[in-house]
């Protein structure tokens, strides 16, 4: 998975219509369901900490993990305004180590979709697996083949704002179901508001369908519990861009 490099330092302006407190609160609803209502809970793919500290507040013990330097700066200095005790690790989702187990597994944001080779995330879901305490629940979402398809496939989006700006090119490739974003960012100088610094990422996301999420959760030793169509008490649907899921720990 590509680590966001220039567009961390606006990560957060262009996500700040991502509902990350009602998420948080379904996560802790879902984790209560299960008996978890303290402890260790990891956060994979946890970017600049949004979601870790709303959990860390919630009264978890948080550690979060993420492979991108430079939106882990931004995690850090989150945690110095909030005083959370969190602890982040610069690692791949694919290669993760812990210190020990943790009650939970949790990843929001379509973090799974970066790991666009079926065999890695197979391997992400057994290090999940390997580090989940026994009967240990992993919540996750992903992005669906119907949203990249369907709704960004082909699909240009540019957002203009005061401090920055930025043009999303999305590009699918139906056969291999990867979709390819091209990032152009246009960001304001702290030293002459009159200029701004342009920037150019790509990165990739794998389409996948529940089906195959379910049997890669099996082969990695995981129990398939259960899947909401984004973060609702829904059935996933034929036109569901996100969906949520739950498992189990089922044994080493």
């Amino acid at each position: 998975m590509d680590a966001y490099t220039s567009f961390a330092e606006v990560y957060d302006t262009f996500m700040d219509n991502v509902p990350y407190g009602e998420w948080a609160d379904y996560l802790v609803r879902k984790l209560k369901e299960y008996g978890i209502e303290d402890g260790l809970v990891l956060e994979l793919g946890c970017g600049t900490g949004s979601m870790t500290e709303l959990l860390a507040s919630k009264g978890y013990d948080m550690i979060g993990v993420d492979n991108s330097e430079d939106m882990l700066e931004l995690a850090l200095e989150k945690r110095v305004k909030s005083g959370h005790d969190i602890l982040y690790l610069q690692q791949n989702m694919q290669e993760f180590e812990l210190y020990g187990t943790v009650r939970a597994v949790v990843s929001v944001c379509d973090s799974v979709n970066y790991v666009t080779d079926e065999e890695e995330l197979t391997e992400v879901f057994r290090l999940v697996n390997n580090y989940l305490d026994p009967r240990g629940i992993f919540i996750f979402d992903f992005n669906t083949e119907f949203k990249y398809r369907e709704i960004l496939g082909e699909q240009v989006i540019a957002e203009d704002r005061e401090e920055c700006s930025f043009i999303w090119d999305n590009y699918y490739d139906r056969l291999k179901k990867i979709n390819e974003y091209e990032l152009t960012l246009f960001v304001q100088s702290e030293d002459d508001p009159d200029l701004y610094r342009k920037y150019h990422e790509e990165h990739f996301q794998k389409a996948y369908t529940l089906e195959r999420i379910k049997t890669m959760l099996e082969e990695a030793g995981l129990k398939y519990l259960g899947a909401f169509d984004n973060y609702s008490e829904k059935a996933p649907m034929y036109n569901s861009e996100r969906i949520c899921v739950i498992a189990q720990e089922y044994g080493k």
